[in-house]
């Protein structure tokens, strides 16, 4: 059975891990507030507490993924954490997948985050992807086109899924 491992819990995340969850897959959401954890868990997904920012935090979550969901379009932050998240922390944590059970990235570029910063992380993913032969493929519908998003978000993970 496919795990999906979904950075960014927010609506986004958790509308995919509902809709993955509903297919049969098992859907793990890392989340930086503990008091989430009982609308994760409510919608039949594990919960990861950690932050994406202290990368020790978060690399035990993957444990048993198939698939990692970076879904950091929108996050919030000072501008060096977003920089981060998108450069430094992206690039170690596919280093760090590397010798795992992950057989596929979804790395989403559209987003609230500096544009620029965007364009670093599927440059990092790109590079870091194929370097490592890892299936990658990157969202880049607007997440305020809702509909749009949705459709090309379970297309990615369906893509990657029957890649396999």
């Amino acid at each position: 059975m496919a795990r999906l491992l979904i950075f960014g819990g927010g609506q986004r995340g958790m509308w995919l891990a509902g809709e993955l969850i509903e297919e049969g897959l098992v859907a793990r959401i890392v989340t930086r507030d503990e008091g989430r954890r009982a609308g994760i868990e409510a919608l039949g997904a594990e919960c990861w507490v950690g932050d994406p920012n202290r990368l020790a935090s978060v690399v035990g979550a993957l444990e048993g993924v198939t698939i990692a969901c970076w879904l950091l379009g929108s996050a919030s932050g000072e501008a060096e954490q977003l920089q981060a998240l998108h450069g430094p922390i992206l690039e170690s944590f596919l280093s760090e997948a590397i010798d795992t059970t992950m057989r596929g990235f979804v790395y989403e570029a559209a987003g609230s985050v500096p544009e620029e910063m965007l364009v670093t992380g599927v440059q990092a993913a790109k590079a870091l992807a194929q370097r490592n032969l890892i299936p990658l493929r990157v969202l880049d519908a607007d997440p305020a086109a809702q509909e749009l998003w949705r459709s090309q978000a379970l297309e990615a993970v369906s893509g990657l899924l029957t890649a396999r």
